[in-house]
């Protein structure tokens, strides 16, 4: 086995583990999103429940009480374009995995002799192309979209 693929292979399991990694660290940021979002769901229902039952609270308490609603509102907002920026994440880390997939596929095609190919391999080697071109294009979309996220909350 020659030195250059046993480093491409090393490479491309260190690659596949990074993605790993950062899917784990995804999913347990998103199950924190959620516990959050329910703990600032149960404070906005207190605070509601506060301000249409107390009729006769000064209205200073009551200006504080909404500028409290007010703020778990906007963090509520926040986490859920941190969510959205992580889902996008998600669907590019899928996207990532399955072109790499794809390109190891390619590639075998690709090393085959080429006076060996039926016009079947011949076919599936043209269809994996197909298939990476679509995967590529996928991403550059993704990556577009977070790109006009990020200039639209500037």
């Amino acid at each position: 086995y020659p030195t250059w693929k046993r480093t491409l292979t090393r490479r491309a399991r260190e690659a596949q583990m990074k993605r790993f990694c950062k899917a784990q660290a995804i999913q347990r940021r998103l199950e924190e999103i959620e516990v959050t979002f329910r703990e600032l769901e149960q404070q906005g229902i207190k605070l509601e429940k506060l301000l249409r039952d107390e009729e006769g609270t000064l209205a200073d308490q009551k200006t504080r009480w909404m500028n409290e609603l007010l703020y778990l509102v906007q963090k509520k907002n926040n986490l859920m374009s941190e969510e959205s920026d992580l889902m996008i994440t998600v669907q590019e880390l899928k996207l990532e995995e399955q072109q790499w997939q794809l390109d190891q596929t390619l590639r075998w095609y690709l090393n085959m002799e080429e006076s060996l190919k039926t016009p079947k391999d011949r076919a599936a080697e043209q269809e994996i192309l197909t298939q990476l071109v679509d995967v590529v294009d996928k991403r550059n979309l993704l990556i577009h979209m977070q790109e006009e996220k990020r200039l639209s909350e500037l």
